[in-house]
């Protein structure tokens, strides 16, 4: 058989189940961590690097554990072992988190948090890719979204309902609210059960015939020129020292060193990985980032642009809403953390648009093809976070999570949907894992930029983020044009 089989709805949902989970701790980090960080007594410049240790971790740990992925076989599969080892670190710094005793053992344990979730997160991706047949991929990635979706609901809405139901929603300075460590108590136990159902019950294709399924053309992989790699990897250095020198001598923000760091990081890594054996692991990662096909490198535009508007909303919609809708920016206030859960529930609201928009996207993707999708998707969302500039009800803004909802849906499934057919099937762990660096950069991007630039040019209101993060997901969907259809096949 040189075609992988069409599975069923079922077979689907079972491989996609895990999701559930995963994306419930991913919530509550979301929705969160920011509060925590504040309760604990984290003034607003410094929470975007404290956020760091969540992009930085993915930006790590996602291409090793593609790489490993790729290369392993045990009674469980390829993908199953690491979905199951990140289920249950996760569920330990979920159990943690929210009984953090210092502002600093709270960074240590969201980096502890992304960095399980991540080792459960990246094979899923290459799993779908791997399991499903190229017409069935969009339905299988949109199957993953609505489970995103659902989890999500639930998670942020767990402050908001233990309020509702007579759980503490305030505490004494430097105390978590009992609504909050209840719900990551709840997330730890669904986020452990749901990956378990999918490691109990789904099966996997073994090396040999994952390789005989992988008969379509693809573009090469480029091979590493060494000279070719010591220049760039040069040039980039340059840069980043200079990058550095700009900020130290102008006295610029300090959150920008981490931008000069990632530049000449690059550098570095470019020309490590030219003294080194090309068959090491840190070589061929490396290699398989400089060499990745072009399709990959114009998906990678929209991927930045996409997920640094996401990350700006996640870091700064508590603080956006709680200043400009409840009038406090004090989170011992019960103003505050009235605001707070309404941004639990905003966030709720976006991700069960998100799960309604995850059933309409097959069927998008059928009559206007994959790009278009996205692109429509994308401006509803750029269109959502540029209205909480003109809204002032809370309540309203439910309908700016509606164009969220969408675009986060198709975020999540589109884009892995036009890249899967475009790399090898013995490389997919690992492509899967380099492509979310273009969620991790943005993200790091954001972290250090965007405190920098709401003090210099918008007197540190938060709400101006919201704003820059609805003009970044429009350029992405404009992006979007840039990147080639599938197949006809593919679309179907």
């Amino acid at each position: 058989m040189t075609s992988k089989p069409p599975l069923s709805f079922w077979q689907i949902w079972n491989m996609c189940f895990g999701f559930l989970g995963i994306q419930f701790g991913f919530a509550l980090q979301n929705a969160n961590v920011s509060r925590i960080f504040q309760t604990l007594g984290a003034s607003m410049e410094a929470i975007p690097m404290l956020w760091i240790a969540a992009p930085l971790t993915g930006l790590i740990v996602q291409p090793i554990v593609g790489y490993l992925s790729d290369r392993t076989w045990t009674p469980l599969g390829r993908r199953r072992p690491y979905f199951l080892i990140g289920a249950v670190l996760a569920t330990l710094a979920l159990f943690a988190m929210p009984n953090s005793p210092t502002l600093w053992i709270a960074a240590g344990l969201l980096w502890m948090l992304d960095a399980s979730i991540n080792i459960s997160m990246e094979p899923f991706r290459a799993f779908v890719g791997d399991q499903l047949p190229t017409r069935q991929r969009a339905g299988g990635y949109a199957m993953q979204s609505f489970f995103i979706g659902v989890g999500s609901v639930i998670a942020s809405l767990l402050p908001y309902l233990l309020a509702h139901y007579g759980v503490a929603n305030t505490a004494a300075a430097g105390q978590v609210p009992d609504t909050v460590r209840y719900a990551f108590y709840f997330g730890g136990a669904v986020l452990l059960l749901s990956v378990g159902w999918t490691v109990l019950r789904t099966r996997e294709y073994p090396p040999e015939v994952l390789r005989a399924h992988d008969s379509a053309p693809r573009p090469p992989v480029r091979e590493l020129d060494g000279a070719r790699v010591r220049r760039s990897g040069l040039i980039w250095l340059i840069v980043g020292i200079a990058a550095a020198l700009l900020v130290y001598l102008r006295a610029l923000d300090p959150q920008l060193y981490l931008l000069a760091a990632l530049i000449g990081g690059y550098g570095l890594a470019l020309l490590t990985v030219t003294q080194l054996h090309r068959d090491s692991a840190f070589a061929r990662i490396v290699g398989d980032l400089h060499g990745m096909p072009a399709q990959m490198r114009r998906l990678a535009v929209v991927q930045f642009f996409s997920w640094f508007a996401l990350f700006a909303m996640w870091i700064y919609t508590t603080a956006a809403v709680t200043q400009v809708h409840y009038g406090s920016s004090d989170p011992a206030s019960a103003a505050y953390n009235e605001g707070a859960n309404w941004v639990g529930v905003l966030f709720a609201a976006y991700n069960g648009f998100a799960a309604l928009a995850a059933i309409a996207i097959p069927w998008m993707a059928r009559r206007l093809g994959l790009r278009w999708s996205h692109l429509i998707n994308l401006a509803l969302g750029g269109l959502g976070l540029l209205s909480f500039l003109l809204i002032r009800d809370p309540q309203w803004l439910l309908l700016s999570m509606l164009g969220v909802g969408f675009a986060w849906a198709s975020i999540l499934s589109l884009p892995y949907a036009l890249l899967a057919d475009s790399v090898p099937a013995e490389k997919m762990g690992v492509f899967m894992g380099i492509f979310n660096f273009f969620i991790v950069i943005p993200q790091l991007v954001a972290a250090s930029l965007l405190g920098f630039l709401l003090k210099l040019a918008f007197d540190g209101r938060p709400m101006a983020a919201l704003a820059i993060g609805g003009v970044s997901l429009m350029i992405a969907g404009l992006c979007v044009l840039w990147v080639r259809e599938p197949g006809a096949e593919a679309a179907r």
